[in-house]
């Protein structure tokens, strides 16, 4: 089943999806209050500000506007190297006022979107960025999948719920049922002979799944994106297929690794385990 609204797949599809959650980013960020600013959000040990600030400084970084380093405290929640580096920015403005920050993601959103709207830009060019050279297409589509992330972050801590029917929420879904076969055979370790089915139920509409095959000796999962056959030959009967139904905000939220799956509201129809499994396996942000 075709996702609805369909993710962009063009470079100019790519950077309008990056604009409206950007713009909504900002949009947000200069009508908070500083009881606003204050408030904490499901992303562990970010406030709202820190949302912002953690926009600001990535958006400055691709600009060649790199932050000063600094000493960041051995905070809970940075559990690894890449979240230390992270945090960086978000340390440099923990000081400054929420009302500059904001100002300061304003400035950035506007020069970001000025370079990126060149006609002259090619989807395929590669580019230099923090986590490795890749395409143009490949940064901005994870470039939108992250603030759109952190924007519903934000809607969450403010109780302004929005977006999830944006092209950008296209984008973060799309990327993370790209990865079902990593997640259902990599991580969840579901065993050859199953299947399992994804549904999303709206705002944006999707049914994408994983057959899980035996090729010789190996464990191999093959992306569905229909129901019935696939060239691999028939689903599996009912008791071998596992699906999944979750709205958009649940699916997005739990891979962000912001909802434990005890507290997801989902539906199950077949394997109660294999569907924990793969949900808890879910998450693709760092």
């Amino acid at each position: 089943m075709p996702m609805h609204p369909a993710a962009p797949d063009d470079l100019p599809g790519l950077v309008a999806a990056f604009a409206q959650t950007a713009q909504a980013m900002v949009d947000l960020a200069i009508t908070c209050s500083d009881d606003d600013f204050a408030k904490p959000t499901d992303c562990p040990g970010w406030s709202v500000k820190d949302q912002i600030s953690h926009i600001a400084s990535t958006e400055s970084l691709l600009l060649g506007r790199p932050d000063l380093s600094v000493e960041v405290p051995k905070y809970e929640h940075l559990r690894h190297d890449r979240a230390r580096a992270i945090e960086n920015g978000v340390q440099v403005r923990r000081d400054r006022p929420g009302k500059e920050v904001a100002q300061e993601l304003h400035r950035v959103v506007s020069a970001r979107l000025g370079r990126l709207r060149d006609s002259e830009l090619q989807p395929d060019e590669i580019v230099a960025t923090p986590m490795g050279e890749m395409t143009l297409a490949e940064l901005i589509t994870r470039r939108t999948a992250d603030v759109w992330v952190h924007e519903q972050d934000i809607r969450s801590a403010l109780g302004r719920p929005g977006n999830l029917d944006s092209p950008a929420a296209a984008v973060f879904c799309q990327l993370v049922l790209d990865q079902l076969p990593q997640i259902v055979v990599e991580r969840a370790g579901v065993p050859a002979g199953k299947v399992v089915m994804i549904e999303l139920t709206g705002p944006v509409i999707a049914r994408a799944g994983v057959r899980v095959d035996d090729v010789d000796g190996q464990t191999v999962g093959r992306l569905m994106f229909s129901g019935g056959t696939d060239e691999t030959g028939p689903i599996p009967a009912i008791g071998r297929t596992t699906s999944i139904q979750l709205s958009t905000e649940a699916f997005a939220r739990r891979a962000a690794g912001r909802v434990a799956v005890d507290d997801l509201h989902f539906t199950t129809l077949g394997d109660d385990a294999t569907a924990h499994a793969v949900l808890e396996n879910l998450v693709i942000t760092p």
